[in-house]
């Protein structure tokens, strides 16, 4: 009897096993998401994706040496020193009053 139970209790198991991974969704598309059941990811979408993201990505950051090599004259050179200096003189300034905001938060909680 024991062993009869224990035959049927396996036997559930493993066709429970196999019914989940039926039922599973699609696998993972081409953009790294899961296809939800019934939807289909389309190449355009996929494409005009990548393109976007490349797009941002160039416009995102722009360097000191990107515009040191489009400028052609002293002058378009001298103009990309200082907007170069004068973001990093920005960045230093804001670093400074956060310390020092840091400094004076500091005693107030204690």
């Amino acid at each position: 009897m024991n062993r009869m139970m224990a035959l049927l209790v396996s036997i559930a198991f493993s066709l429970t096993v196999v019914g989940l991974a039926a039922a599973q969704t699609k696998p993972a598309t081409e953009t790294g998401k899961a296809a939800a059941p019934g939807q289909e990811v389309k190449k355009e979408q996929v494409e005009k994706k990548a393109e976007k993201k490349a797009e941002k990505k160039a416009q995102k950051k722009e360097t000191k040496a990107d515009c040191l090599k489009a400028a052609k004259d002293d002058a378009a050179k001298a103009d990309c020193e200082k907007k170069f200096v004068a973001k990093k003189a920005e960045k230093k300034e804001a670093k400074v009053q956060k310390k020092a905001e840091k400094a004076e938060a500091k005693p107030e909680k204690k």
